[in-house]
This record gives C-alpha cells, structure tokens and sequence, in this order.
C-alpha cells in the first residue's frame, strides 16, 4: 500500500434528479476544455455504462466509473487516482440525483458521497424550464439537506434566453449566496438518440465532432467555465492509498489471450474491469459477433459483456458461423463470462418485442424474451444486487459475497434452478445466473474493482485451459 497526495483539479457535475442534462452540460464542458487545450478525465458516478461512453468520446480517453457501494471507497479513490495521474482536471458527472443512492434513507453510493470522498465541489444542474423564483427554493434544499456537501455553483439547462437566465441568477444567488454560472438554451432532441435504457451507447452513434464543436462553443458563450475552472482547482488534496488489486497473487507467464465481445451490439464494459483483466495477466482480443465469422486464433476464454443483442438479433442469428464456433468453444470446456445482454446471446434464441424468435448461440435451454408476454407484464428491471455465490464458479467461490447491478427489459422464459443456479440474491428471495463447468452466464453487472479475485481467477482458469 503506497500513500500518495493528489492535487488534481476537480469538479462534480450533479443533478437534481434525472433528466435534468447531467451528460450534455458534461460533455459540454468537457468539449470546452479540450478547445483550450486541457487534459480532461471523465468519470461517472454510479453503475452506467451509456452516459459514461459519450463522455469517453468527448474526452477522447476512457470514462471510468466511481460507485462507492459496489466497490469499498478506498477502491473508489484508487480507481480515480490511477485514471486521472496523466489528466490536469477530472470532470465527474452524477447519477440520478444529487442525494440518491443504493437507498431512499441513506447516501451510500450517491453522488454526494462520492463527492465528499474526492473533496470535491459540487455544480448543480436544474431544469429551468418551467420555473423562476422557484429554483431558488429547489437550490436551497439541495444546499440545506446536507452541508457537508459542498453546493459551489449553479447551472441551468432549458433556459429560454438571456432574460430568463438573469431572473434565475437572482432569485438563486438572493436566496442561497450560490453563484450561477450559466445556462443552456433547448438543444435539440435528436443530438444522442434514446430507447428503453436511456441514450443510445456511443459505440451505435456517438456525439460527432461538430456537435462536440458546437457544445463547446455554446458552453463558453453562455457559462462561466474561468470560475468554474477556479472552483476545481480550489479542491484540496487527496491523501489516497494506493491498493494492490491482488496482494497474495502474481501474474506469471506468458499473456493470455481472451476474447472480448466489442461491436455495436456488445459494449458495455467498465475501463477498471479490463484494466485489471490486463493487470491479472490478460491480453485482450477484440472480436465482433455481429461482423466477424470466427472467434479469434489462440484464445483461452471468451467474455461478453451487456449491450443491445435485441436490436441486432437478426444479424446475430444470421451470423451462424460466429455462434457455432462460440457453442463450439464452450463445449470445449473454454472459459466464457457473459453479463446480461451477453446471457441473451448464449440462450437458444431471441423473442424480440414484434414476436419474432430469432436463433442465438444455444448454450443455455433459455429463451430471452421481450416485452410482455403470457400474462408476464414484463418491464424495466433496475437495481443493485448483492449475491452470494451458491457453487463455485468462473469468478466466484461457494460462499463469497459480490455486488453488482441488473439494468435490463429482458426476461428468461425458463430462469435457472437451485441446482444450476449461480448466485442467490439478497433480500430478493430468488437464485440467478447459470453456472456449468467453465461457464458462467448471469443478469449481474460486476464491477472487478469490487472483487478483484475475479479477473485473477479469469485469467487463471483460461491459462488452465489453454495448458490442458
């Protein structure tokens, strides 16, 4: 463990609530600073992996996450130090709220918890819309609820011009002594596309480079980022100590190559997973299940992570090629993690919302189904989950606890049994994932930097595999 002072400058962009334009301000003002020439670390509070790709491409460098209940903080503050040690600013933008978290009565998780680990000055964003005087009440709750989060300044999207943005300014620096630093007119709808989990992932249609231009450009013209700039670099050192992600392990030998599923279809990963994948001893190959027809050449493992499979399903199934030789490889006794959409891909098939079944990989009996269905309503599911693993398996050992989150409208017509079952769910009353042999499959996200021992025993297993 190594102790180390960081006085990088920072900023936490928060919300009163979602849909307030957390991500636009953000890559806004991310876009403006690289217009003068800056350094900028992206981050994002909580476990997203959409917004955080936006910010990735205005930033040009990987956007990592920061959630404080699904890693320990002093994982948190290491996953922040190691990302930004080359950045001169780390721009983080909240989740949901200011305030919300894994719970309604406490802040764990929260962007204000996050904020007060990292010390950092909170600017709240507001919609404006439809309101005046009245935003000053809004600013002076979120600034009496908790005073040990630092509320340093205001900005307001939705504005309607100038003349609404100076009524807004005084009724909120009056009310509370916080300085507004600006505004954002409507911007049109069109800019980042959204379907039913929010934006539409950068790796189907990023922000273009005129539209970053053009968010640049107006985030100078109508805010004031030489005070904001001011207010980030007047956050004070962070003691942080610098963890070792596998103290009692080494990574010995040569590389393994392992297979990571990264198209259209297939792109939510967090960067600090694949950074400790690496770190454990992994070299990872990029492949697409939607374009290419083989797997890669001297793989010992395979991972697909979540995505939108149901948007591309008819060219997933039609890439047979690509499923036989995944179904090969897992019969084969290879190495294979699938989260979420990636568990939608190794089903038999597909039932898309339209009622069509489209044939996937076929190495689980399941078929994933959207929509509602049978008397099933269906719908969002949403939320953390901690899971106790119920046998061993590919990452975890009977017993251990890990935490993670489910974001998806799919089902499984046929959910896993207590015998096949990987974790069981705390709180739920219910089992998830399909663990067999070297194959785990499951609905969970997993943050690695919660669980470290996971990408060692990854990479472990495929090294076994690959010596048989």
């Amino acid at each position: 463990m190594v102790d180390l002072l960081l006085t990088l400058p920072r900023i936490v962009l928060a919300g009163v609530s979602s849909g307030v334009g957390k991500t636009t301000l953000t890559a806004a003002l991310i876009a403006h600073l690289r217009r003068r020439g800056m350094r900028v670390q992206p981050f994002k509070v909580g476990p997203d992996y959409i917004d955080p790709s936006h910010l990735g491409v205005a930033a040009d460098r990987p956007c990592y996450p920061l959630d404080s209940w699904m890693m320990s903080p002093d994982r948190m503050l290491d996953v922040f130090c190691r990302a930004a040690a080359s950045a001169e600013i780390a721009v983080i933008e909240g989740m949901m709220g200011l305030y919300d978290g894994e719970q309604s009565t406490r802040d764990v998780g929260s962007t204000a918890q996050v904020a007060r680990l990292l010390k950092a000055p909170v600017v709240l964003i507001i919609d404006a819309s439809a309101m005046a005087r009245s935003a000053a009440a809004v600013v002076l709750g979120f600034q009496q609820f908790d005073p040990a989060v630092r509320i340093a300044g205001v900005l307001a999207n939705r504005v309607g011009g100038a003349g609404h943005a100076l009524l807004l300014q005084e009724a909120i620096e009056t009310a509370t002594g916080v300085p507004f630093l600006g505004y954002f007119r409507h911007l049109p709808d069109n800019q980042v596309p959204e379907r039913h989990l929010g934006l539409v992932p950068a790796a189907e249609r990023a922000i273009s480079a005129e539209q970053l231009a053009a968010l640049g450009q107006q985030f100078g013209q109508t805010c004031d980022a030489n005070t904001l700039l001011a207010l980030a670099r007047d956050a004070p050192p962070l003691e942080i100590s610098s963890l070792d992600a596998f103290p009692a392990q080494e990574a010995t030998g040569e590389r393994v190559r392992i297979a990571l599923a990264q198209d259209e279809a297939f792109n939510f990963y967090y960067p600090d997973t694949l950074d400790l994948l690496r770190l454990a001893g992994a070299e990872l190959v990029p492949f697409s299940p939607l374009h290419d027809t083989q797997l890669p050449e001297r793989i010992g493992g395979i991972y697909i992570g979540g995505g939108f499979p149901e948007e591309y399903a008819q060219r997933l199934s039609e890439n047979g090629s690509m499923r036989a030789a995944i179904a090969h490889s897992i019969q084969q006794g290879m190495p294979c993690y699938a989260e979420c959409g990636g568990l939608m891909y190794l089903c038999r098939s597909i039932r898309t919302a339209s009622g069509e079944e489209m044939p996937m990989v076929g190495a689980l009996a399941s078929q994933s189904i959207m929509g509602a269905d049978g008397g099933h309503p269906g719908g969002l599911v949403i939320g953390y989950r901690e899971a106790t693993a119920l046998r061993d398996t590919l990452l975890t050992r009977q017993g251990e606890v890990v935490r993670g989150h489910e974001f998806h409208y799919s089902r499984l017509d046929a959910p896993p049994t207590p015998e096949e079952a990987a974790y069981e769910l705390k709180g739920r009353g219910q089992v998830e994932g399909f663990a067999q042999g070297n194959l785990l499959a499951t609905y969970v996200h997993l943050s690695f930097s919660g669980f470290p021992p996971a990408a060692h025993r990854f990479v472990a297993a495929a090294r076994r595999w690959l010596s048989r």
